[in-house]
């Protein structure tokens, strides 16, 4: 069982289906409690988008077959965040 409650990726994606369609997608998915994304970069055939899932136990192959489902290519995994909190980023001197 997974323990990861927060994930942030980078995903490819034709122009259809459009992002209410992916959320609405992502969001079936049994463990999910919320989605949201972004789109960062639109080209003549495809779409950059920032996919921000929550929620318990989250399974990142169903997710990532999900995407892949829908013609999407998840580039990387830009964050991911597990255990009892969400532990949120923070600025430091090194930043």
């Amino acid at each position: 069982m997974s323990n990861i409650r927060k994930i942030v990726l980078d995903v490819l994606k034709p122009h259809k289906p459009d992002i209410i369609d992916y959320s609405e997608k992502l969001s079936e998915i049994k463990q999910v409690s919320g989605v949201s994304i972004f789109l960062n970069e639109v080209d003549q055939e495809t779409e950059n988008i920032k996919v921000i899932i929550e929620g318990y136990n989250l399974n990142y192959k169903i997710i990532r077959k999900t995407i892949e489902d829908m013609a999407g290519s998840v580039h990387s995994v830009d964050a991911v965040y597990a255990g009892e909190e969400i532990i949120e980023e923070v600025s430091t001197p090194q930043d």
